[in-house]
């Protein structure tokens, strides 16, 4: 097989397909959709159960069977796919994945059997996707807030949104496998335990449960399979039409109970292949009631998948959620704007010159773009090693829009864009990754040098060439002559350029 390369985003076009790949702890979902006039019109839909957080061992392992469910769906994925170019695939891993000692390990051997890259998403960029998802399949209403509560197989989302905006998300560890598997080990089920593992997950809950109330919502919607299938179980008792209800569901739990072993549990509506997880998801929807004295949650069929598609739209428009998660940290952090303004036309000045010859595509450019507005991140906490801090705060920042992947490189190229570069600076990149990375990286270390003066006037001559690992800087004698500071710089250049694989040569004429 062909190695993978990074994907790149030209606009959509009327007829397009979009695929969007969500790798669930429980089940893995792929929805193929076709753009038309700005729309989304659902082409196929396919569901497997997969049940990776079955696997985990609680260090970080995998086990065997469990990578192998998975690699299996992957490949059969992959065969649906294979004509849709990667540009047009998007593939998120969640919590099990997040959760791995070695995800990369694991990663190689899934984008090997999917045929696409395949990305991580932190928990409050999943919950911001899950409720992308929910609103654009049930519009809002005008100014009216909504909560969206998501249980997966690995972690629970909660977030609060107007319109089509998140206002809080929050991501805990108390998914349908993992609270199955936490209380209820040996399939154990008692009334004891239950109350026990009520109290124990509610108090995880209170950490947000106060300001999620304060804030208050007019409606609360569960998404994914865990809400559907209670909902689906409230309906066959004749309790609700589909919804979950504070009265319903404590006799959803009654009736749960009557069984002493999981394998035995016998709910009106309940799938065989949701049975040997339902009891935790019915104790974290039960405390999430209680923590938020919710006395209603209707059922949506959107989550995650569909709002990987609503954000490949606006990725493939003026509507990319990383430019404005990029302009608020400049302001959070107060970045000095016109010098990452001057950084930013330099660096793209220089991309301009080499893309073609380093192979480097339009993905490249933004990412490039990001990294030279966000280069100064770190002065907000001292000057000193400031880069050090800049790459610390966009690797361990949640970041709306941008999976783990992209703030893994944003902080790469922060972290090497002066002074030396580490040799593990790129070690957290997968391979498909790790050249584009440190191409850019020297292209940001030079538009940054070329501006340490933090001045205002022009580069008069600047020109890039690039072959292979080489790269040949000619700038202005003139110029350079009047800047001696500048000068010594480039002189020491190429030995730091060693650092990333590229032979640096600075010219001036």
């Amino acid at each position: 097989m062909a190695p993978l390369t990074s994907p790149t985003s030209p606009p959509l076009q009327d007829g397009d397909l979009l695929a969007a790949i969500d790798l669930g702890s429980n089940s893995f979902h792929m929805v193929v959709a076709r753009s038309m006039l700005g729309q989304l019109r659902v082409v196929d839909r396919l569901r497997e159960t997969v049940r990776m957080a079955d696997g985990l061992d609680g260090k970080g392992g995998l086990s065997a069977a469990a990578r192998q469910r998975a690699l299996d769906c992957l490949s059969r994925f992959g065969q649906r796919i294979r004509d849709i170019p990667a540009a047009r695939v998007r593939a998120l891993a969640t919590n099990t994945v997040r959760q791995l000692r070695e995800p990369q390990e694991f990663l190689a051997a899934a984008e090997a059997a999917l045929g696409k890259p395949i990305e991580v998403v932190s928990g409050r960029e999943e919950a911001r996707l899950i409720y992308l998802g929910v609103a654009h399949a049930q519009p809002p209403k005008a100014g009216q807030r909504r909560l969206v509560i998501d249980i997966g197989g690995g972690s629970t989302e909660f977030i609060i949104g107007r319109g089509f905006e998140t206002l809080e998300r929050e991501s805990l560890q108390a998914g349908c496998i993992a609270s199955t598997r936490r209380f209820f080990p040996g399939g154990k089920l008692s009334r004891k335990r239950w109350k026990e593992a009520l109290t124990e997950i509610g108090a995880e809950f209170q950490q947000f449960a106060g300001l999620y109330r304060s804030l208050g919502w007019q409606e609360a919607i569960g998404s994914s399979g865990t809400n559907k299938a209670i909902g689906e179980i409230c309906a066959a008792m004749k309790l609700t039409k589909g919804a979950v209800t504070a009265e319903a569901l404590p006799q959803v739990r009654d009736k749960l109970l009557q069984a002493d072993r999981i394998e035995d549990i016998d709910l009106p509506g309940l799938s065989s292949d949701r049975r040997p997880i339902i009891a935790g998801g019915v104790l974290v929807l039960e405390a999430a009631f209680e923590a938020l004295e919710l006395q209603r949650l209707m059922v949506s069929k959107a989550a995650m998948r569909e709002g990987i598609l609503f954000d490949m739209l606006g990725r493939g428009s003026d509507n990319d959620p990383r430019d404005l998660s990029t302009a608020a940290l400049m302001q959070r952090y107060g970045i000095d704007e016109f010098q990452a303004a001057r950084v930013e036309a330099t660096a793209m000045r220089l991309f301009e010159q080499v893309e073609q010859d380093w192979g480097l595509d339009d993905d490249d450019a933004r990412m490039l773009g990001w990294a030279a507005r966000l280069h100064e991140i770190g002065l907000a906490i001292a000057h000193s090693q400031y880069h050090v801090h800049g790459a610390y705060l966009l690797e361990h920042s949640d970041i709306e829009g941008f999976s783990r992947q992209e703030q893994q490189v944003l902080s790469a190229l922060v972290r090497t864009h002066r002074r030396g570069v580490p040799k593990n600076a790129f070690d957290a990149l997968p391979d498909r990754l790790l050249l584009s990375a440190k191409r850019k990286a020297a292209l940001l270390r030079l538009a940054v040098l070329l501006h340490r003066s933090h001045d205002n006037e022009a580069i008069p001559r600047l020109d890039l060439t690039a072959s292979g690992d080489r790269l040949d800087l000619v700038v202005s004698k003139k110029w350079i002559d009047a800047r001696p500071l500048l000068r010594s710089d480039l002189v020491g250049e190429p030995e730091d350029m060693q650092g990333l694989g590229v032979a640096f040569k600075p010219f001036v004429a």
